[in-house]
């Protein structure tokens, strides 16, 4: 396995270990909160060691504004529009819409910067993809009647860790929810195609991070809209701390593990690989609750680790 593809898988371990940190805080904290709180930290531990390295030296104008761009289209809109669809129809459809992110990803790659994939890697994607789908399972309303569907591993984009269990009521509407959901992979797809070359240009990993402190202002924005207004409850030391752990292992660690495999990785390969957490968290899952995850679920992750082996495959 290439250094490309072995931080994007590093960075999908760190997802998913802060996505069980932040399923302590269920029902604890807003999600819009807990967004704030997690970009804030993130933008303040990573822009730290980019001050203490000399990393801002390694960005220059046409960097910062990729990476602008890369913040509003991959953080800005993907995350606002992923609140909007878990709304509309819930986690599980959620999930497998952020799913296309990886095919909208390797399509933008070869319009826009030509880059290809082999055969044997066209399996390896096709095969990531499918594990996901197993893994996250079928959505409710599409099972018979009195048929249970397995509990739902915590599925988030890469971008805002975030947990998405239990879910809002639905409001029972498919066809807005499906454009919203694929609003959001071709978001998290184009924030992903703007960061590569930017990433290739030699910016530092760390200072890349820049993109959460960009992400920080909508999200104080959105306090003033429907999304941002709820109950307020007394904030507690325990649960700021949980926040900033999950935000130092998710969004520090693992998004600049992801930052730095777009130096030289592949953008849909990259994007595949960093799909994976209800894959990942499958393990993680049954340790903690002690719920053992479906057949289906452990098929699924069967096939994302063949895929993983083909997409290394040169």
């Amino acid at each position: 396995m290439l250094l490309s593809e072995a931080l994007a898988v590093t960075a999908v371990l760190c997802s998913a270990l802060s996505s069980m940190f932040l399923s302590e805080l269920k029902g604890r904290v807003p999600l819009l909160q807990l967004a704030r709180w997690q970009m804030l930290a993130t933008f303040v531990m990573t822009g730290s060691v980019s001050l203490a390295i000399g990393g801002w030296q390694t960005i220059g104008g046409r960097e910062f504004w990729l990476l602008a761009g890369s913040s509003f289209a991959g953080i800005s809109i993907a995350s606002t529009t992923y609140f909007a669809t878990i709304y509309s129809v819930g986690p599980r459809i959620t999930a497998l819409l952020f799913s296309l992110t990886s095919p909208f990803a390797l399509a933008l790659g070869y319009l826009v910067l030509g880059e290809t994939i082999s055969r044997w890697q066209a399996l390896g994607v096709a095969l990531v993809l499918a594990g996901i789908v197993l893994a996250i399972g079928m959505p409710r309303r599409f099972l018979k009647r009195g048929e249970l569907a397995p509990a739902m591993p915590v599925v988030t984009p890469s971008t805002v860790p975030v947990s998405t269990v239990p879910g809002p009521p639905l409001t029972g509407r498919m066809g807005p929810g499906i454009v919203l959901g694929v609003t959001t992979a071709l978001g998290q797809a184009i924030g992903t195609l703007l960061a590569r070359p930017a990433m290739a240009a030699g910016v530092e990993p760390f200072t890349a991070m820049l993109r959460s402190g960009l992400a920080v202002i909508l999200f104080i924005v959105l306090t003033a809209t429907p999304f941002g207004k709820g109950k307020r409850e007394a904030v507690q030391f325990g649960t700021v701390g949980l926040a900033v752990l999950s935000a130092f292992v998710g969004t520090s660690i693992g998004m600049s593990c992801l930052m730095a495999a777009l130096r030289t990785g592949n953008v849909g390969i990259i994007s595949t690989l960093s799909s994976m957490t209800p894959v990942i968290i499958l393990p993680m899952v049954w340790l903690r609750s002690g719920q053992r995850p479906t057949a289906a679920a452990w098929a699924g992750a069967l096939l994302a680790i063949v895929g993983t082996a083909l997409i290394s495959v040169r």
